[in-house]
Formats: structure tokens, sequence, C-alpha cells
């Protein structure tokens, strides 16, 4: 199927932004395959036509631009390639994309924004100039950032970028002490599974485990074989042998992530069942170094998490300043027994109203609500 413009009546800001959002759309396909390099798309267009689409392949490669050039074949002189990062300037596995392109003859390039990894950083961008190719940047560059953004939080301050997810029920409650309450229905939980397939890792405290005993896997159909890496922050190596996280350890990959002076026994017996460990120091209050376990992650190549912690952890990444997506889901039941605990305490639900956060969508999941949060950096 193609896409037209009338080029007799659309101007040329209004048609670079039209293809630009479709090379944005199309690279969101990679989302959580691609770590550790960003998900990228791109589109050809020769006549007002669409005539090629690429995105970055599981794995990080091949890219989108060779992708799309390898659609187009010889179709591609003449035309305009729209991608949504800088293409790459630097000999790696496959050659550069710049290279490419400045070898396909397209006439024209337009890319979102700039790549900061420092092996690239205007780069591929100067390569297409000094090839005599004209070229146009910034086009998008609010949805290609929001789309790269793991990428580039990665690059810049060696995390991933995270996004957390919480549920509640009407007035506001997460659960009950001591025992799960089960607040959204299928359709949200459907939702809560497409973005686990769509980041890298998994996220959640030893306290979520010990109360939910949950997997953490994409069930979805079609999406069996995306495996985000399941990530626990357990300080004390509490994890049980015999959780459902465990005992799927050798075909869904885990990371323990515990305090340095946990016990080398409880490690030794996580490693046997193919649980991986790794080791951070405590913060200034006792608690687990949010910001070394993210910068660990980082390390590992992981540019997206998913955070499915509960209050605590919830809390303290907002209040950190180490999220940078907030979803909410909301159920239309309230809970009205005792012991319940508030998806939210007051300070860091009231840091989302504050100017540095800006609430970017909002809408229904079956019957339930969600709202969702993105801080402005």
């Amino acid at each position: 199927m193609t896409s037209r413009f009338d080029r007799n009546n659309v101007p040329d800001e209004a048609r670079d932004a039209a293809f630009m959002a479709a090379a944005v759309t199309h690279g969101r396909r990679g989302l959580g395959v691609t770590a550790p390099n960003p998900a990228v798309g791109c589109v050809i267009v020769k006549d007002g036509v669409i005539i090629a689409r690429g995105y970055t392949q599981p794995g990080g490669r091949p890219h989108a631009e060779t992708e799309a050039l390898r659609m187009a074949g010889e179709a591609a002189r003449g035309a305009t390639l729209y991608v949504s990062l800088e293409p790459c300037s630097h000999f790696g596995v496959t050659g550069p994309c710049a290279h490419a392109i400045v070898q396909s003859g397209v006439a024209r390039v337009v890319s979102a924004i700039e790549d900061p990894d420092i092996r690239v950083a205007g780069r591929g961008h100067a390569m297409i100039v000094e090839a005599g190719i004209g070229l146009r940047v910034g086009v998008g560059a609010s949805a290609a950032r929001r789309a790269n953004l793991g990428h580039i939080m990665r690059i810049t301050e060696g995390r991933p970028m995270v996004t957390l997810k919480l549920a509640q029920t009407a007035n506001g409650f997460a659960g009950v002490q001591g025992q799960r309450l089960l607040i959204t229905d299928e359709a949200a939980n459907g939702r809560v599974q497409m973005m686990r397939a769509m980041h890298d890792a998994v996220m959640v405290g030893i306290g979520t485990v010990l109360a939910d005993d949950p997997q953490l896997t994409v069930r979805l159909a079609g999406l069996e074989q995306r495996k985000p890496l399941r990530v626990v922050l357990d300080s004390k190596l509490r994890l049980p042998l015999g959780s459902k996280l465990a005992l799927s350890a050798k075909d869904h990959p885990i990371l323990v992530i515990c305090a340095s002076e946990a016990p080398v026994e409880r490690q030794s017996a996580l490693e046997a069942q193919g649980v991986l460990v790794a080791r951070v120091e405590r913060d200034a209050k006792g608690h687990l170094d949010l910001k070394a376990a993210l910068k660990l992650l980082g390390q590992r190549g992981i540019t997206r998490v998913l955070s499915e912690g509960g209050p605590t952890l919830g809390a303290a990444l907002i209040e950190q300043g180490l999220a940078e997506k907030v979803v909410i889901f909301t159920s239309p039941r309230s809970f009205e027994g005792q012991g319940g605990l508030a998806a939210l305490a007051a300070h860091p639900r009231s840091l989302l109203t504050q100017s540095n956060w800006r609430m970017s969508a909002e809408g229904h999941a079956g019957p339930d609500s969600f709202v969702q949060y993105e801080r402005i950096i």
C-alpha cells in the first residue's frame, strides 16, 4: 500500500512533517528488541509516494536506513529519505548508513534529530552535506526524541529511560498489606503486556515478588518471543527459589540486583537455577542505590525499563528524578476494606503536577481509565 501527497496542494513543511511522522511510527516497531541500538524508522519518498520503509531489526541491525534502501533499490535515486535519528557515520559490524545513503543516489535527506553518540554526533549529517545531498534537520524532533529517549538517556546519562506503571482503585489504593489485590481488568492488563513487549527490561522490587509471585513475561499472542529481562531489586536476596521468576529463569532471563553484603550462599543457590545476580552499594538512607542499579542496566545495553514495582519503588523513582514516564491505570471499583496501601504517596503524586511534568495522554482500556505523564527534559 502506498501513501501519496498532491505536491501542488500540500506545503513542503506539512509534507515533510507527515512523512517524518510515518518514519517515527515505523521505527516504534523495534522498541524492545533493538537494544543497545536505538529503534529508528525510515521511509523513502518519490513523487509524493512512499516507495520503501525500514526499521531497525531485532538485535539492532540491519539499521532502518539500509533496510529501506534495500527495499527501494534503484528507485531511491532522486528520492527523499526521511529518518527518525541521524544516520550513523562509523564503521561497526556493518558500514555507516550515511555512506550507504550517499551511494544510493537519494537527492534529499530529512533527519529528525542529531544522535548524541560521540561516534556520530553530527558526522552523519556532515557526510550527507559534503556529498552534495540536500539535508533538513529538526522535522518531527519532539516525537523522535520521545521514541529514541532510551537511547539518548543511555548515551547522555549512562542509564536507561524508565516508564513507571501503577494501578490503583477508584479511591487510590494499590493493594492490601499481606495479600494481592486484583485491580484492573483484561483490556488494561493487555495494554500492560504490550508495554512490556516495548521495553528491554521489566523491573520490580522484592516486596512485589513476595506479595504477588508474578511472572513478568509477555503473553500476548504473536509476541511470545519477546523476552524482556526481568529485574528484581532485592537487597538481601530473598527471592524464593520456588517463585515463578526463579523457576522460569532458564527460559526467560532474570537479573536480581542485591546489596554488596548480600549472602554469598543465596547468590550461589539462585545462580544454580539460572538467575543472574549483580551487586550495587546502598544509598545514604540504607536502600539499594537506584541510580547505580539503573546504570548497571545501562552497562548491560538496556535502554528502556518498565517498572511495575509497588508504591515504595514508584515513589522513589519519581522523587529521585529517575522516571521519564508514569502511566497510572485506575479501576472504577473502590477498595473499602482495612489495610489498604496507597498507590502513590501524596508527595510523589504532587510532583507529577509540577512544571517539569506534563500529562501527555489519557483514555480508557475497557472499564479502566489511564493517564500518562512525561517528565520534561
